[in-house]
Order: C-alpha cells, then sequence, then structure tokens
C-alpha cells in the first residue's frame, strides 16, 4: 500500500503541475539560466567565433582584391600583347607588300628586257628581210630591164627592122622609169 500512495502522490503532482517550465514558481530560476546562457554565448561568440569569421572574411576580402588586381594586370598585359601582335601583323603585312611590289618590279623589268630583246631581233630581221626584199626588186627589175631589152630586140628584129641597141635601152628605161 506504501507503493500505492506514493504512486498516487506522484501522479497527482504530475497532474496538477502541468508543464515544469510553465510553473510560476520556478521562473525565476528559469530567467536567472537564460540570462547566463544568453551571457556566455554573447561571449563565446563575441571573443571566439566572430574575430574568427571576421578574419576569414578580412583574408577573403584581400584575396579576392589582390585576384582583381592580378587580374587587371594581366588584362593590361594582354592588351599590350595584342597591341605588339597588331604592329607585328601590320608590319608583315607591308613588308609583304615591298616583296611582293619588289617582285612584280623585278618581273617587269625581265619582261622589257624580253621584250626590247626581241623587239631587237624583230627589227634585225625586219631589216635583213628588207634588204633581201630590196635585192629581189632590184634583181627582178635588172630581170625586167633584160627580158623587156631581150623581147624588144627580138619583136624589132622580127618586124625586119634593124636593131638600134640605144634606142632599145632608151625606150626600156623609159618604160621602166614609169
Amino acid at each position: 500500500m506504501a507503493t500505492e500512495a506514493k504512486d498516487a502522490a506522484h501522479g497527482a503532482e504530475a497532474a496538477s503541475s502541468g508543464l515544469p517550465q510553465l510553473d510560476i514558481t520556478t521562473f525565476s530560476n528559469q530567467i536567472f539560466w537564460l540570462i547566463v546562457t544568453l551571457v556566455v554565448i554573447y561571449l563565446v561568440l563575441s571573443k571566439v567565433a566572430l574575430p574568427r569569421i571576421a578574419s576569414v572574411l578580412a583574408e577573403r576580402q584581400g584575396t579576392i582584391t589582390n585576384d582583381i588586381a592580378a587580374a587587371e594586370e594581366l588584362k593590361a598585359k594582354a592588351a599590350d600583347a595584342e597591341a605588339a601582335y597588331e604592329k607585328a601583323l601590320a608590319d608583315a603585312r607591308a613588308e609583304a607588300g615591298k616583296i611582293a611590289a619588289d617582285t612584280k618590279a623585278e618581273m617587269q623589268a625581265e619582261v622589257d628586257a624580253a621584250m626590247a630583246k626581241a623587239d631587237a631581233e624583230i627589227a634585225a630581221r625586219t631589216a635583213e628581210s628588207e634588204a633581201k626584199i630590196a635585192e629581189i626588186r632590184e634583181g627582178a627589175a635588172e630581170a625586167i630591164k633584160d627580158v623587156a631589152r631581150d623581147t624588144a630586140k627580138e619583136v624589132v628584129s622580127a618586124l625586119g627592122v634593124e636593131i638600134d641597141e640605144k634606142a632599145v635601152e632608151a625606150a626600156v628605161a623609159a618604160q621602166v622609169k614609169g
């Protein structure tokens, strides 16, 4: 029975008190420990955790600033390298144009020399051909004169007239001149 009385007392106490944190008689203890706990958490955070977080943030900010500075420096170097590349490319193009112009001038000089040589050769052959043609004309004119003389002599002798060499020569010369 004693155990029953204890169980009943315990059951009555539990039923009457409800939730222990809502018991007004224990509020002063709870408030004290709440203030102590908050002060301890504040001290731990302000002395240990927050300085570490602040140092990590400061370190990250320093790293970011250094990275940005390095990126700007590399960007400037890249711009300088690009400018040097563009200048080298322009110089190369100018040099290529100069080489092309020089080569074109050399080729034109060679073509001009070949044309001059061909013109000289053609002129020489033309002069030689004209000389041969003139020689052939003179030979043909002399041959025509000879044929004309012989024909005139034969015609005159066929007519039964006496041949006068000087008269035949003069007549042929007059007809050849025109």
